[in-house]
Order: C-alpha cells, then sequence, then structure tokens
C-alpha cells in the first residue's frame, strides 16, 4: 500500500516514462488534432490502481503506447522520488487537518476490522516510511505486482481487434524497466476479518472550512463484515446499503439523494443534534464491510452510538415492500446514470474482468437487482449481526462506550447498550 501511493503520484506528466515531456506533449496533439487535450487519470483503490486516458479513437496507437511506457518504462530518478515523498508529506499532512474526515475514518475502520492483515494494513504511508521508499524499493514493487497476469487493457469506442493487436505490439513485445525477472514476494494472504476498534483522539474544535467556525464534532464509523462482489449474497447487500442511505444533516435533499432511506427517516429527522448518518458498504475478492458513518457533539457520543446499534439490530427485522422497491429502483438507476459516462464504463469493464476475469452486462445487473426480495435482505442482516463489530472512533472520546458494551448491544434484541452506573458525577 505504501509504496503504491508514490506509483500512484509518480505518473504521466512527472516524466514517468522515457520519452521527453516535448516529445510526449507533441505525440498527444497528434493524437487528438481533434481536441484541445487529452485527459490522463491515475486512480488508487484499497485493491487497484487504473491509468486512463480519454483521447480521440483514431490516435489508439499512440495512446497505447503511452500507456506502456507509463507503466513498463518508469525512470524514477532520484528527482523525480524525492520530488514525490514531499507531495506524500504534504497529503498526509493535509489528511489530519482536513474538516472531512472521511478517508482517514476509512483507513480507520479497516484497520479495525482487518487487524494487520491484507485491506487493514495502512493505505497511507506511515511518515517514518517516507524515506525508505526509493527507486529500487519501487522497483521490487512494480516487479512482483505489474505482471501480464495481473494487469487488463480496457477500452470503449474503438474496435476490439485493433485494441488486441495495440496491447500485443505495446505490451507483451516491450522490456519492462525493472527486467524480465520472476516475481518472488506476491502477498497471496486472504483477508481476515477481525473486528476490533481503532481510536484516535483529537481536538475537533479548531476544525473550519473557512472563517464561520463550525461545531466540534465527535466521528463514529461502526461496521460488520458483509461478502465479497464474487458472493451471490452481494447484490441483497447492495440494495441494503441503498435502504440504508442518510447523508449530512445540511445536505440538500430530494428525490434520488436519500430522503427517504431509513437513516434520514429515522436517525436525522428524529435527532436534531445528528449532523452526519450515512451507510457504507465496501467489497471486495474475499470479503465486504457494510459501515454507518456518525458524527454528533462529543457530549452525546454515547446516545449517537445506540442509536447507530438500534438501526443495525433493525436490519435484520421487517422490510417494507414500498422501501425495498425504492432501494432497488434507486440502485439501479444509479447505476444506468453511472454507465453513461464513458471513463466510468471502461473502469467498470476493466475493474470486473480484472476481478471475475468476466463482466456481467447492466441488464444482467439490473435483473439481479430487481430478484432481490424482503427475505434476502433480512437474511444477509441477520448473518452479519452474527459477527463481531469494527468500530473506528475520531476525536473527543470521553463519552465513547466500551467496545464490548457495542457488541453486547450489537448482540441484544432492541440494540441498546448496557447501562452504566456512577458513584460520582
Amino acid at each position: 500500500m505504501k509504496r503504491n501511493t508514490l506509483v500512484e503520484l509518480l505518473t504521466f506528466w512527472k516524466n514517468w516514462h522515457f520519452r521527453l515531456l516535448l516529445d510526449l506533449t507533441a505525440k498527444m496533439k497528434f493524437c487528438l488534432r481533434w481536441k484541445s487535450m487529452g485527459v490522463f487519470v491515475t486512480a488508487r483503490h484499497q485493491d487497484t490502481t487504473m491509468y486512463a486516458v480519454s483521447a480521440d479513437s483514431k490516435g489508439l496507437d499512440t495512446v497505447v503506447g503511452l500507456l506502456a511506457d507509463v507503466v513498463l518504462q518508469p525512470r524514477l530518478t532520484d528527482e523525480e522520488v524525492e520530488m514525490t515523498r514531499m507531495t506524500v508529506q504534504f497529503e498526509l499532512e493535509d489528511l489530519n487537518l482536513r474538516p472531512d474526515p472521511e478517508p482517514l475514518l476509512t483507513e480507520m475502520i479497516h484497520e479495525a476490522a482487518y487487524r494487520e492483515n491484507t485491506v487493514g494494513l495502512h493505505r497511507f504511508c506511515p511518515t517514518e516510511n517516507i524515506a525508505k521508499i526509493n527507486r529500487e524499493v519501487l522497483h521490487s514493487y512494480l516487479r512482483n505486482y505489474y505482471t501480464p497476469d495481473r494487469m487488463v487493457l480496457a477500452g470503449v469506442g474503438v474496435e476490439h481487434e485493433h485494441l488486441v493487436d495495440c496491447a500485443r505490439k505495446y505490451l507483451l513485445e516491450i522490456q519492462p524497466a525493472w527486467g524480465s525477472a520472476e516475481a518472488v514476494d506476491i502477498d497471496r494472504s486472504v483477508a481476515q476479518y477481525t473486528g476490533g476498534i481503532a481510536k484516535l483522539e483529537r481536538d475537533m474544535s479548531n476544525v473550519s472550512l473557512g472563517p464561520t467556525p463550525i461545531p466540534e464534532l465527535t466521528h463514529i464509523m461502526v461496521g460488520l463484515e458483509s461478502c465479497s462482489f464474487l458472493e451471490e449474497d452481494f447484490i441483497p447487500f447492495a440494495v441494503l446499503n441503498m435502504m440504508m442511505g442518510g447523508g449530512g444533516s445540511f445536505s440538500a435533499g430530494g428525490p434520488g439523494k436519500g430522503m427517504f432511506s431509513r437513516l434520514y427517516l429515522n436517525v436525522l429527522n428524529r435527532h436534531h443534534w445528528m449532523y452526519n448518518a450515512t451507510s457504507y458498504h465496501h467489497s471486495y475478492e474475499d470479503t465486504g464491510l457494510l459501515c454507518i458513518h456518525a458524527s454528533a457533539d462529543p457530549r452525546q457520543v454515547r446516545e449517537m452510538v445506540e442509536i447507530i446499534t438500534k438501526e443495525f439490530i433493525l436490519m435484520s427485522g421487517t422490510v417494507d415492500a414500498v422501501e425495498l422497491e425504492r432501494a432497488k429502483t434507486q440502485l439501479t438507476s444509479m447505476l444506468m446514470m453511472n454507465l453513461e459516462s464513458r471513463p466510468v464504463i471502461f473502469e467498470d469493464v476493466g475493474r470486473q474482468v480484472l476481478a471475475t476475469r468476466s463482466r456481467k452486462l447492466p441488464h444482467e445487473l439490473c435483473t439481479l437487482i430487481r430478484n432481490v426480495k424482503p427475505e434476502d435482505v433480512k437474511r444477509v442482516a441477520s448473518k452479519m449481526l452474527r459477527g463481531k463489530p469494527a468500530v473506528a472512533a475520531l476525536g473527543d472520546l470521553t463519552d465513547l462506550p466500551t467496545y464490548e458494551h457495542i457488541q453486547t448491544a450489537l448482540s441484544s434484541k432492541d440494540g441498546r447498550l448496557p447501562r452504566t452506573y456512577r458513584l460520582f458525577r
């Protein structure tokens, strides 16, 4: 994960190729003489890295050649690596200062759920490790993980046979910069869900988006193991996540934005002091995690946690036919709207083929969504609740319930936390 951060940042316009920048610019102008510019993207997810170019299809050979240079022919000079180290250092500092805690909480919930293994390892590079990563370390990483059997070349709006010819020419017949030595140190371990808690005490009183201060908040995320995207239960879990929905108290509402989801109706509408309640579903090849993120004033942390645990318990209860149909319709609508964008389509193609060696077409996914029944949602929720919870907490944690109390609440019939009694207040 740590090396992957530098690999992501050392990309297109940072001399991540043997060709001179001037030569690259000239070739892109030739490729895109019908357009003013091309779009370059390097996206790093929890389990994949994607390099993408949007360009005119008449320049396919040039574009695939550039992608091959980016992936297989990095120069990785000392100057570039040092500049990237500084960028990573800045991003880590920014991560700790930004008012949006979502990236940090996501990191923490994975750390708690998969303690010291696979997706639970740090996605963000620890500060003390930045100086240890050099050209040799990066070459070792690329040699192990940038191999043909782990790559997919996807294209939208191009002829398939032409794309295959380009792949043979530019990807299979090119010697990588790190040599032809075989991969020797690949982590093939399977994700082991452990459950647990990750806490970070932090003063959130001075966090502000601008001159107007925002309230001090404590952020809690509670999660339970779901399933991998290869399992049949993946679609029911996706529908359940959409049914829970949620959002921020001050976000613009309306049809399709969670106004009729459970977290909006049961939590944000009824508890004015809750600033956020949102459901998330992370799914990987061998595991998955469904979690709820909530935030409120530090003095109401205990009540906020109890509200979350109650919502988890209610997941395994009665599913109203109207809310289920609404969630399925919303999920189908979101899927189809996303696939109207070509960059999303080729990311969908690439990620599906990389993970499953095949691709489910949109109409197949829509059929699977339509076939989800209330008993499917109830079944997957009940199965999920039998596992140990994962908890991430950020901010003033004075009134945070113990992990054991949260676990007890999720094992109860009503989701209530055990009562605590104090002799002195």
